[in-house]
Protein backbone atom coordinates (compact mmCIF):
# COMPACT_ATOMS: atom_id res chain seq x y z
CA UNK A 1 0.00 0.00 0.00
CA UNK A 2 1.19 3.55 -0.69
CA UNK A 3 2.67 5.27 2.33
CA UNK A 4 0.85 8.21 3.88
CA UNK A 5 2.09 11.14 5.95
CA UNK A 6 0.62 9.64 9.11
CA UNK A 7 2.82 6.57 8.68
CA UNK A 8 5.77 8.76 9.68
CA UNK A 9 4.22 10.12 12.87
CA UNK A 10 6.14 8.97 15.95
CA UNK A 11 3.10 9.11 18.21
CA UNK A 12 4.64 11.81 20.39
CA UNK A 13 2.38 14.85 20.65
CA UNK A 14 4.07 18.12 19.58
CA UNK A 15 4.21 20.74 22.33
CA UNK A 16 4.52 23.89 20.25
CA UNK A 17 2.28 26.86 21.05
CA UNK A 18 -1.18 27.00 19.46
CA UNK A 19 -0.91 28.68 16.07
CA UNK A 20 2.81 27.94 15.67
CA UNK A 21 3.83 27.49 12.05
CA UNK A 22 6.05 24.53 12.89
CA UNK A 23 3.04 22.19 13.00
CA UNK A 24 2.58 22.75 9.28
CA UNK A 25 6.29 22.27 8.59
CA UNK A 26 6.15 18.90 10.37
CA UNK A 27 3.13 17.98 8.26
CA UNK A 28 4.92 19.03 5.06
CA UNK A 29 8.01 16.95 5.92
CA UNK A 30 5.98 13.79 6.50
CA UNK A 31 4.02 14.41 3.29
CA UNK A 32 7.26 14.71 1.33
CA UNK A 33 8.62 11.54 2.93
CA UNK A 34 5.46 9.67 1.98
CA UNK A 35 5.59 10.96 -1.59
CA UNK A 36 9.19 9.76 -1.90
CA UNK A 37 8.30 6.50 -0.15
CA UNK A 38 11.43 6.67 1.96
CA UNK A 39 11.75 4.04 4.66
CA UNK A 40 11.85 5.33 8.23
CA UNK A 41 14.95 3.25 8.96
CA UNK A 42 16.72 4.88 6.00
CA UNK A 43 15.98 8.44 7.14
CA UNK A 44 17.61 10.62 9.80
CA UNK A 45 16.47 14.04 10.99
CA UNK A 46 19.06 16.12 12.83
CA UNK A 47 18.42 19.30 14.81
CA UNK A 48 20.08 21.80 17.10
CA UNK A 49 18.32 23.72 19.90
CA UNK A 50 15.14 25.77 19.75
CA UNK A 51 11.40 25.37 19.28
CA UNK A 52 11.88 24.02 15.75
CA UNK A 53 14.56 21.59 16.90
CA UNK A 54 12.02 19.49 18.76
CA UNK A 55 10.86 18.19 15.39
CA UNK A 56 12.94 14.94 15.19
CA UNK A 57 11.02 13.54 18.17
CA UNK A 58 7.76 13.80 16.25
CA UNK A 59 8.86 11.82 13.18
CA UNK A 60 9.19 8.05 13.00
CA UNK A 61 12.80 7.91 11.78
CA UNK A 62 16.28 8.11 13.21
CA UNK A 63 16.73 11.43 14.99
CA UNK A 64 19.50 13.37 16.66
CA UNK A 65 18.79 16.37 18.89
CA UNK A 66 22.17 18.07 19.07
CA UNK A 67 23.48 21.27 20.61
CA UNK A 68 22.76 24.87 19.68
CA UNK A 69 23.80 25.78 16.15
CA UNK A 70 25.42 22.42 15.37
CA UNK A 71 22.76 20.61 13.34
CA UNK A 72 24.63 21.01 10.06
CA UNK A 73 28.04 19.61 11.11
CA UNK A 74 26.25 16.68 12.76
CA UNK A 75 24.18 16.06 9.63
CA UNK A 76 27.28 16.41 7.45
CA UNK A 77 29.21 13.84 9.48
CA UNK A 78 26.29 11.45 9.42
CA UNK A 79 25.86 11.69 5.65
CA UNK A 80 29.59 11.24 4.99
CA UNK A 81 29.70 8.16 7.23
CA UNK A 82 26.36 6.76 6.05
CA UNK A 83 25.75 7.95 2.47
CA UNK A 84 22.90 5.45 2.19
CA UNK A 85 20.74 7.47 4.58
CA UNK A 86 18.35 10.29 3.63
CA UNK A 87 19.59 13.06 5.96
CA UNK A 88 17.53 16.15 6.78
CA UNK A 89 18.73 18.91 9.10
CA UNK A 90 16.15 21.19 10.70
CA UNK A 91 16.43 24.31 12.83
CA UNK A 92 15.41 27.88 13.34
CA UNK A 93 16.71 31.33 12.52
CA UNK A 94 18.50 31.78 15.84
CA UNK A 95 19.96 28.29 15.88
CA UNK A 96 20.99 28.31 12.22
CA UNK A 97 22.00 31.88 11.46
CA UNK A 98 23.53 33.10 14.73
CA UNK A 99 25.69 30.57 16.57
CA UNK A 100 25.28 28.23 13.59
CA UNK A 101 26.03 30.87 10.95
CA UNK A 102 29.51 29.68 10.02
CA UNK A 103 28.30 26.10 9.73
CA UNK A 104 25.60 27.32 7.34
CA UNK A 105 28.17 29.02 5.09
CA UNK A 106 30.41 25.98 4.89
CA UNK A 107 27.56 23.51 4.42
CA UNK A 108 26.55 25.51 1.34
CA UNK A 109 30.16 25.56 0.18
CA UNK A 110 30.92 21.86 0.73
CA UNK A 111 27.78 20.64 -1.04
CA UNK A 112 27.18 17.45 0.95
CA UNK A 113 24.01 15.70 -0.18
CA UNK A 114 21.68 16.76 2.65
CA UNK A 115 18.55 18.89 3.02
CA UNK A 116 18.48 21.84 5.43
CA UNK A 117 15.08 23.22 6.45
CA UNK A 118 15.35 26.49 8.39
CA UNK A 119 12.11 27.55 10.08
CA UNK A 120 12.32 31.32 10.35
CA UNK A 121 10.00 33.18 12.72
CA UNK A 122 12.35 36.14 13.22
CA UNK A 123 12.50 35.63 17.00
CA UNK A 124 14.04 33.52 19.73
CA UNK A 125 10.80 31.87 20.85
CA UNK A 126 12.08 29.25 23.28
CA UNK A 127 13.75 31.91 25.41
CA UNK A 128 10.63 34.07 25.32
CA UNK A 129 10.91 36.67 22.61
CA UNK A 130 14.35 38.10 21.93
CA UNK A 131 15.38 39.47 18.52
CA UNK A 132 17.08 36.96 16.23
CA UNK A 133 19.44 37.49 13.26
CA UNK A 134 16.45 37.77 10.90
CA UNK A 135 14.37 40.16 13.04
CA UNK A 136 13.54 43.40 11.23
CA UNK A 137 15.80 46.15 12.54
CA UNK A 138 12.73 48.25 13.39
CA UNK A 139 10.97 45.52 15.44
CA UNK A 140 10.39 47.17 18.83
CA UNK A 141 8.91 44.29 20.84
CA UNK A 142 12.09 42.31 21.47
CA UNK A 143 12.67 41.73 25.18
CA UNK A 144 16.27 43.01 24.98
CA UNK A 145 15.96 45.52 22.11
CA UNK A 146 13.24 48.08 22.98
CA UNK A 147 14.57 50.47 20.29
CA UNK A 148 14.87 47.76 17.65
CA UNK A 149 18.02 45.86 16.73
CA UNK A 150 19.32 48.75 14.61
CA UNK A 151 21.13 46.06 12.59
CA UNK A 152 20.22 44.93 9.08
CA UNK A 153 18.45 41.57 9.10
CA UNK A 154 20.35 38.48 7.95
CA UNK A 155 19.39 37.43 4.42
CA UNK A 156 19.46 33.59 4.37
CA UNK A 157 18.79 32.99 0.67
CA UNK A 158 21.30 35.60 -0.49
CA UNK A 159 23.95 34.16 1.84
CA UNK A 160 23.20 30.62 0.66
CA UNK A 161 23.64 31.65 -2.97
CA UNK A 162 26.88 33.53 -2.30
CA UNK A 163 28.22 30.54 -0.35
CA UNK A 164 27.61 28.06 -3.16
CA UNK A 165 24.31 26.29 -2.44
CA UNK A 166 22.98 24.59 -5.55
CA UNK A 167 19.34 24.42 -4.45
CA UNK A 168 17.65 27.34 -2.71
CA UNK A 169 13.93 27.62 -2.06
CA UNK A 170 11.54 29.54 0.15
CA UNK A 171 8.32 28.13 1.53
CA UNK A 172 5.55 29.25 3.85
CA UNK A 173 4.09 27.27 6.73
CA UNK A 174 0.63 28.53 5.76
CA UNK A 175 0.96 26.56 2.52
CA UNK A 176 1.87 23.05 3.71
CA UNK A 177 1.13 21.37 0.39
CA UNK A 178 3.34 23.79 -1.51
CA UNK A 179 6.03 23.38 1.14
CA UNK A 180 5.78 19.58 0.90
CA UNK A 181 6.46 19.85 -2.83
CA UNK A 182 9.55 22.00 -2.18
CA UNK A 183 10.85 19.47 0.36
CA UNK A 184 10.21 16.65 -2.11
CA UNK A 185 12.23 18.52 -4.75
CA UNK A 186 15.00 19.23 -2.24
CA UNK A 187 15.25 15.56 -1.23
CA UNK A 188 15.60 14.59 -4.89
CA UNK A 189 18.32 17.18 -5.53
CA UNK A 190 21.90 15.84 -5.74
CA UNK A 191 23.73 18.10 -3.30
CA UNK A 192 23.10 20.56 -0.49
CA UNK A 193 19.50 21.80 -0.64
CA UNK A 194 18.39 24.75 1.48
CA UNK A 195 14.77 25.64 2.20
CA UNK A 196 14.02 28.90 3.99
CA UNK A 197 10.59 28.52 5.59
CA UNK A 198 8.56 31.48 6.79
CA UNK A 199 7.04 29.92 9.91
CA UNK A 200 5.10 32.35 12.05
CA UNK A 201 5.35 32.73 15.83
CA UNK A 202 1.99 34.17 16.81
CA UNK A 203 2.91 34.08 20.51
CA UNK A 204 5.70 36.66 20.40
CA UNK A 205 5.18 38.23 16.97
CA UNK A 206 1.40 38.14 16.42
CA UNK A 207 1.64 40.53 13.48
CA UNK A 208 3.13 37.65 11.48
CA UNK A 209 -0.42 36.46 10.83
CA UNK A 210 -0.34 39.09 8.07
CA UNK A 211 2.26 37.02 6.21
CA UNK A 212 -0.62 35.15 4.60
CA UNK A 213 -1.45 38.27 2.61
CA UNK A 214 2.19 39.02 1.77
CA UNK A 215 3.53 35.71 0.42
CA UNK A 216 3.48 35.30 -3.34
CA UNK A 217 4.87 32.81 -5.86
CA UNK A 218 8.08 33.58 -7.72
CA UNK A 219 7.98 33.43 -11.49
CA UNK A 220 10.10 30.60 -12.87
CA UNK A 221 13.43 29.27 -11.62
CA UNK A 222 16.60 31.19 -12.56
CA UNK A 223 19.02 29.23 -14.72
CA UNK A 224 22.18 30.99 -13.54
CA UNK A 225 23.57 32.27 -10.26
CA UNK A 226 23.53 35.82 -11.63
CA UNK A 227 19.82 35.55 -12.45
CA UNK A 228 19.14 34.03 -9.01
CA UNK A 229 21.04 36.87 -7.33
CA UNK A 230 18.95 39.43 -9.20
CA UNK A 231 15.74 37.66 -8.20
CA UNK A 232 16.69 37.26 -4.53
CA UNK A 233 17.86 40.84 -4.13
CA UNK A 234 14.80 42.26 -5.89
CA UNK A 235 12.38 40.08 -3.91
CA UNK A 236 10.63 41.42 -0.81
CA UNK A 237 11.50 38.31 1.20
CA UNK A 238 8.06 36.77 0.73
CA UNK A 239 8.45 35.12 -2.67
CA UNK A 240 7.91 31.36 -2.36
CA UNK A 241 9.15 28.70 -4.71
CA UNK A 242 12.49 27.45 -6.01
CA UNK A 243 14.84 30.44 -6.21
CA UNK A 244 17.82 28.57 -7.67
CA UNK A 245 18.59 25.03 -8.81
CA UNK A 246 21.91 24.12 -10.38
CA UNK A 247 23.64 20.85 -9.36
CA UNK A 248 27.40 20.58 -9.06
CA UNK A 249 29.73 17.80 -7.86
CA UNK A 250 28.78 16.49 -4.42
CA UNK A 251 31.32 16.35 -1.58
CA UNK A 252 33.10 14.17 -0.61
CA UNK A 253 34.27 12.96 -3.98
CA UNK A 254 35.64 9.44 -4.04
CA UNK A 255 39.18 8.91 -5.33
CA UNK A 256 40.91 5.63 -6.15
CA UNK A 257 42.91 4.47 -3.16
CA UNK A 258 46.56 3.52 -3.43
CA UNK A 259 46.68 -0.16 -4.27
CA UNK A 260 43.06 -0.20 -5.42
CA UNK A 261 41.51 -0.10 -1.94
CA UNK A 262 37.81 0.22 -1.21
CA UNK A 263 35.85 3.33 -0.31
CA UNK A 264 37.39 4.44 3.02
CA UNK A 265 33.91 5.17 4.37
CA UNK A 266 32.97 1.50 4.19
CA UNK A 267 34.44 0.90 7.63
CA UNK A 268 31.92 3.29 9.17
CA UNK A 269 28.88 1.34 8.00
CA UNK A 270 26.83 -0.11 10.86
Amino acid sequence: MPLKARDYNSGIKPIWCPGCGHYSVLNAITKAMAAREVASHNTAIVSGIGCSSRLPAYVSSYGFHGVHGRALPLATGLKVARPDLEVVAVGGDGDGFSIGGNHFLHACRRNVNIVYIAMDNEVYGMTKGQASPTSPETWLDGKLTPYGTEVRAFQPCAIALASGAGFIARGYSGDPNGLAQLIFEAMAFPGFAFIHVLSQCVTFVPEQTAWKQRVHPVEGTPATAAEAAALIHADDGFGKGILYRNPRPVWPRLHPQAGGGEDPRAGFAL
